[in-house]
């Protein structure tokens, strides 16, 4: 997290934690990218709490490799990843479209900002009790719009209740990051996300069947006689 390594690794354990008990939820291959989300989540933020032990100056090279690390999550992973994993779980066939666009968005900037990763040189510096990634690239205003389409606009057009509020819960928490803390947005508003990807735990725990699909433990079908004629 953006304040200490404690609480950086305290937020990592119970997205672990939590993380765990999503992917237990999974009944479909197809809900294992969208379970998977809270524990990406929870080894991003341990990345940066092992990062905050290294400053200042205490280990330079690892340094520089987990801040690298942490960025390949926050700038190249989740533009391309959130998408896609809306869109695994989406019937609706207009929807499905929407996301498959936004998916392409998604991958677009995601590789953009991977070319700035390896191009030029990304710093994690603390100023004010938080770390903030100087990470330079052209056309930010641009890039900024295109991943918050693919971040928090894809998880706004799933048709399940629950990953629509993960996504209003995104989109609010990405403003109020960028309104308040803009100099250390990526940090602060990954904490955001990451505690509230929680909510992907009830989207798969109170999710209903599918037609036609027996959830394990459940019974089998009772025996309607049918009352039809021969």
């Amino acid at each position: 997290m953006c304040f200490s390594a404690t609480a950086s690794f305290t937020a990592a354990a119970a997205l672990l934690v939590v993380g765990a008990a999503t992917v237990r939820q999974v009944k479909r291959r197809s809900e294992l990218p969208l379970a998977l989300i809270p524990l990406l989540f929870g080894l991003q933020q341990l990345l940066e709490g092992v990062l905050w032990l290294t400053f200042p100056d205490k280990a330079p090279l690892l340094n520089t490799v987990l801040t690298h690390a942490y960025s390949f999550f926050s700038h190249v992973l989740w533009p391309i990843y959130v998408p896609l994993a809306v869109l695994l779980i989406e019937t609706t066939r207009w929807r499905r479209k929407a996301l498959a666009g936004i998916a392409l968005a998604g991958a677009g900037v995601g590789l953009y900002l991977s070319y700035f990763l390896v191009e030029l040189p990304v710093e994690a510096v603390v100023i004010g009790q938080h770390i903030a990634y100087v990470s330079p690239h052209f056309y930010a205003a641009a890039a900024m719009g295109l991943y918050l389409v693919a971040t928090c606009v894809s998880l706004l057009l799933s048709s399940h209740p629950m990953v629509r509020l993960f996504g209003v819960a995104a989109t609010l928490s990405f403003a109020a990051a960028y309104a308040f803390y803009a100099f250390w947005f990526i940090s602060v508003w990954c904490f955001f996300a990451a505690a509230m990807s929680g909510i992907v735990y009830l989207q798969l725990r109170q999710r209903k069947p599918e037609p036609g699909t027996t959830l394990p433990n459940a019974g089998p079908a009772p025996n309607v006689a049918s009352n039809d004629p021969d």
